[in-house]
């Protein structure tokens, strides 16, 4: 059975000493959150504090992206994936629509990334989803499709073990909006569908899948009750304690 994953992306907030607090308070909110895998993902400048505050606990960190090269060298203003997992991080969030939308992300430069924190000894939350216009003209299913080809090509079956897959809609980032559950679960279902035919139906059946896209205490119940919907990347619900720790017991 798929453990299930709900992870914060904490975006660019929190000065140090705030998101430290924030770590804290959650700390023992979640500390018998034992049917899902929890992880939080703060700004660069946090990361190795909070993961020295969290030591122990049951919440790892992630950070939320990184260089496509793991040698040391002439690439100003990056940190390569090594230095993540020196500094204690567990995962890193890759492709993020943001990162996609503002900063020139591509299929490619997933790739690229994606198999260098596998090299790391990360694990890597690969994110993929559509635009509005492309789930308006029935194109979503597809977009998603050329994603995770494209984005995943070239992994072997061992690095799928390491790989959670974020269906996270652009549409439904940070507007309010989120995907109906039947929505998210047709997507879900697309995406590993689409794994399946490229590393068989076990690796498909094993990989976890979160939705992201306005996640919030009060919806997250709906969308983890669809079959193969495995968790949530949550953001701005993150931000606060008491609110992600909500969602993250969201079965009690």
């Amino acid at each position: 059975m798929r453990k299930r994953v709900i992870a914060g992306n904490w975006k660019m907030y929190k000065l140090l000493a705030q998101a430290v607090d924030t770590a804290l308070e959650l700390k023992p909110l979640v500390a018998n959150a034992n049917h899902c895998e929890v992880i939080v993902a703060p700004v660069f400048t946090a990361l190795k504090t909070v993961s020295d505050r969290l030591e122990g606990s049951n919440i790892k960190v992630a950070a939320q992206n990184c260089a496509a090269q793991n040698d040391f060298g002439a690439h100003t203003g990056e940190i390569a994936p090594i230095m993540l997992k020196d500094v204690g991080c567990s995962y890193v969030i890759i492709g993020h629509s943001e990162r996609r939308q503002f900063y020139g992300e591509t299929d490619a430069s997933v790739n690229q990334k994606t198999k260098a924190a596998l090299a790391a000894g990360l694990a890597a939350i690969v994110c993929v989803g559509e635009m509005l216009a492309e789930r308006e003209a029935g194109n979503a299913e597809a977009v998603v499709q050329a994603q995770l080809k494209s984005g995943l090509e070239g992994l072997t079956v061992a690095d799928m073990e390491r790989i959670i897959i974020a269906y996270e809609p652009v549409w439904a980032i940070g507007t309010g909006k989120t995907a109906s559950p039947e929505q998210a679960q047709d997507m879900h279902v697309a995406v590993r569908k689409t794994v399946a035919s490229m590393h068989g139906r076990d690796i498909a059946d094993r990989v976890r899948i979160l939705y992201g896209g306005s996640v919030k205490p009060d919806n997250i119940a709906s969308i983890m009750a669809q079959p193969d919907v495995d968790g949530a990347l949550v953001g701005g619900a993150s931000l606060e304690a008491e609110s992600f720790a909500r969602i993250v017991n969201f079965d009690r």
